[in-house]
């Protein structure tokens, strides 16, 4: 079973109050993008690895977990692939699996990667093994695991709200747009992110969103974050300014950062110097 999780950018996001469980309430609107990783899912004794390429591997309980391309950080068992296995394996007494992911996200990245590929792997575990598995029962499980996974399992544009696992489907007409991610190699924690913002009431209605001009977003929306990143790491808005240079009609960081992304009316032109850098060009 191979699914191909895709990530995810944020138009405005307002970082309202903190919570008493420690999170905070934030506002936002989130749009799958195309840009993706490869997972596989199959019954142990089914599936070859080449050691040679591996960036790692673990092994918990009856699940193995192999990593290709991008290093993933952390211990086995924080993973989340891992844990929607460990968390299923309860439920229904699953059979030994290998799992194998392609890394090709940048981690860190506020493009929400992560997340994607563990409510992937969730559904391709209930499709491979033909789980009875609801969708509130799927959304449930994955907002335990993580406020963005949520999103990935119906994978639409939706308004965002609560912890960020809260979500109210929109429609949203990009007219053909193109986008444009672009990611420096810098790796920035959500902690790290949020110890430098302060909350504040949102500044405008984001489920309006669809009903403004896509030419006033820059003036109507807002990344909260862009706040406490853009003065840690000025070529991260030194690189958002360039993309308004290049002719986007819409620019932002993504996320708690550190991708920033641009929407063209048609397909853009990237500067040279930014070829060392990880991006993806594509339809919206």
């Amino acid at each position: 079973m191979i699914v191909f999780p895709n990530c995810k950018i944020n138009l405005g996001l307002h970082i309202t109050s903190k919570r008493s469980d420690g999170y905070h309430n934030i506002e936002s609107v989130m749009v799958p993008v195309g840009w993706k990783d490869t997972l596989e899912v199959v019954g142990r004794g089914e599936s070859i690895s080449d050691s040679s390429i591996l960036t790692g591997s673990a092994e918990v309980g009856k699940a193995r977990f192999y990593s290709y391309g991008i290093n993933i950080p952390g211990s086995a068992e924080s993973n989340l692939c891992i844990q929607v296995y460990s968390l299923l394996e309860k439920w229904f007494n699953l059979p030994a699996v290998d799992i194998h992911l392609l890394k090709t996200i940048p981690i860190g990245a506020g493009l929400g990667g992560g997340s994607a590929d563990a409510a992937f792997c969730l559904r391709a575990l209930k499709s491979y093994f033909e789980l009875r598995i609801s969708d509130a029962e799927a959304k449930e499980l994955l907002s335990g695991l993580g406020s963005d996974c949520p999103f990935f399992w119906d994978n639409k544009p939706a308004f965002a709200f609560g912890r960020g696992n809260e979500l109210r489907p929109m429609e949203i007409d990009f007219r053909e747009s193109w986008i444009a991610l672009i990611n420096p190699g810098i790796a920035i924690s959500t902690q790290m992110a949020y110890a430098g913002v302060k909350p504040k009431p949102s500044s405008i209605d984001l489920t309006m969103l669809p009903d403004i001009p896509m030419e006033a977003w820059s003036e109507a929306i807002h990344n909260d974050f862009e706040d406490s990143v853009f003065p840690q790491f000025p070529i991260i808005g030194e690189m958002k300014a360039r993309l308004y240079e290049l002719g986007a009609t819409y620019a932002s960081l993504s996320g708690s950062g550190s991708t920033v992304f641009g929407i063209f009316d048609r397909e853009p032109n990237l500067p040279k110097e930014w070829g060392q850098y990880s991006k993806w060009i594509g339809k919206l």
